[in-house]
């Protein structure tokens, strides 16, 4: 190995501990508090690591025991898993249709349908919401959920489309099948890895949302994330039983990403790099 080698390689390395040194900071920040009491974490100097007999177990236990927790990972898991499945049969199609056809203009629009904040929905939906007398139900947050999943879908599958080979959708054709039996059995099972990229990516970016839940969710019918929002109050922050539930909450989406952590960035550089 060539000193320019081995000089490019640690400038390479010193690079990315940077970028992934805050998030790695965070998360040890936010275990030692869910590991320490009250006390300990408002001590001075700072304690990261307590001593073992110090150990706050509680702080996890006080989570399931203390709030309707078990109840707002059930709503997490309806809401995401909902938005996910009907992403997916929306989705999958819809990518396939505007891959085949170059629709370039119903690409950006799907792109602009993404990147478009979330609170540019949130008005007119409430209202809808209202007046069909859905609110304190799970199904706004599952149909604004699909303004999130649905354009996730759509440009990964686009992406994964555009890469597939024509030449086997051709030879069914010309065996006599119709369009639906082409995509149904040919261009769908090589779409796989496709279409779990695609979930994986829907399922982390809804479970995280925040936003729609905070509004549209009732008190039974709240996710994870807002759950985690309302065990703030104005009198005391609890830092410890705090930060326990955001690492439960966090767990699922951390353990997810990681075990599938070359799918989505195959997903996110096929989204993203190849236009409709």
């Amino acid at each position: 190995m060539t000193g320019r080698s081995l000089l490019s390689k640690i400038s390479l390395g010193f690079a990315v501990f940077l970028l992934v040194s805050p998030a790695i900071l965070f998360f040890v920040w936010m275990l030692s508090l869910s590991l320490k009491y009250e006390i300990d974490n408002g001590a001075y100097p700072p304690i990261l690591i307590p001593a073992p007999d110090m150990i706050a177990w509680e702080n996890y236990t006080n989570v399931f025991s203390s709030s309707n927790f078990i109840k707002f990972f059930w709503n997490s898991v309806i809401v995401t898993g909902s938005a996910t499945l009907f992403a997916l049969v929306v989705g999958v199609p819809a990518g396939y249709g505007i891959a085949r056809m170059k629709a370039t203009k119903a690409a950006v629009v799907v792109l602009i349908a993404r990147v478009t904040p979330a609170l540019s929905y949130l008005i007119p939906l409430f209202l809808i919401f209202q007046w069909l007398g859905l609110m304190g139900t799970l199904w706004p947050q599952i149909i604004t959920h699909l303004v999130i999943t649905v354009p996730v879908v759509i440009w990964v599958m686009i992406g994964f489309f555009e890469t597939t080979p024509m030449e086997l959708e051709e030879a069914a054709t010309i065996d006599g099948a119709n369009g639906w039996e082409v995509f149904r059995h040919v261009a769908l099972p090589i779409a796989k890895p496709g279409i779990a990229v695609a979930l994986i990516l829907s399922f982390i970016f809804s479970w995280n949302n925040f936003v729609f839940g905070i509004v549209l969710a009732g008190r039974e019918t709240r996710t994870l994330p807002v759950a985690v929002y309302n065990m703030l109050s104005f009198e005391q922050v609890s830092w410890g039983p705090l930060s326990a539930a955001a690492l439960i909450v966090t767990l699922p989406v951390l353990l997810l990403t990681i075990l599938a952590q070359r799918q989505i960035v195959a997903g996110l550089t096929a989204g993203a790099v190849k236009g409709g």
